[in-house]
């Protein structure tokens, strides 16, 4: 949705990836988020980099870092009530990482960070949220939307509004001007 609303023409294909098994990893060589990050969309844009090897293939991906505990999307709206009670009151990070490949070969990497803080909300606050947002927060790692009501569980965030949105369009673009594949 971010690349068709910057009128980026794109076409989006899943990439079948075991991101479990490669975060499990991860931890046990020690990768910092960072380096976790880019392994995921690393390993997305090679995958669907071999069915288009004369194409650049963009892969993404985005870790929330809490005190070093790392979240997935909730599997339903009980795991996040859970995410944001944990989260509740304190700072946390949202790491994306952004890979392009083309013919096997990466071609540009970035990584982004956006630290957010979200406020000490009561258990009614957070009940009605949850029930006003629905499972539509079962898309974000962090079980809120920032674009929509998700903005009042926060006091402050630091970073690039579509860092917080999974995608950090503007170097992503000065990729693609760079390269001459937009224009404008």
């Amino acid at each position: 949705m971010i690349l068709k609303n910057a009128g980026i023409p794109h076409v989006q294909e899943a990439a079948e990836v075991d991101e479990d098994h490669l975060k499990q990893e991860a931890r046990t060589n020690h990768l910092s988020v960072e380096q976790t990050v880019l392994r995921l969309a690393a390993a997305k844009a090679m995958k669907v980099g071999t069915l288009h090897p004369d194409k650049f293939v963009l892969g993404a991906d985005q870790i929330l870092d809490c005190d070093g505990q790392w979240f997935d999307k909730p599997e339903n709206l009980l795991a996040a009530r859970q995410h944001l009670s944990q989260l509740r009151g304190k700072r946390h990070r949202l790491v994306n990482g952004l890979v392009i490949v083309r013919a096997g070969e990466t071609v540009w990497t970035h990584t982004a960070i956006a630290t957010l803080e979200m406020r000490a909300f009561s258990d009614e606050f957070l009940d009605t949220y949850l029930h006003q947002s629905g499972e539509r927060i079962l898309g974000s790692v962090g079980a809120y939307l920032l674009e929509a009501q998700g903005v009042q569980l926060f006091n402050a965030i630091e970073g690039d509004y579509f860092t917080i949105l999974g995608l950090p369009l503007l170097p992503l673009l000065g990729f693609l001007r760079d390269q001459t594949l937009i224009e404008f």
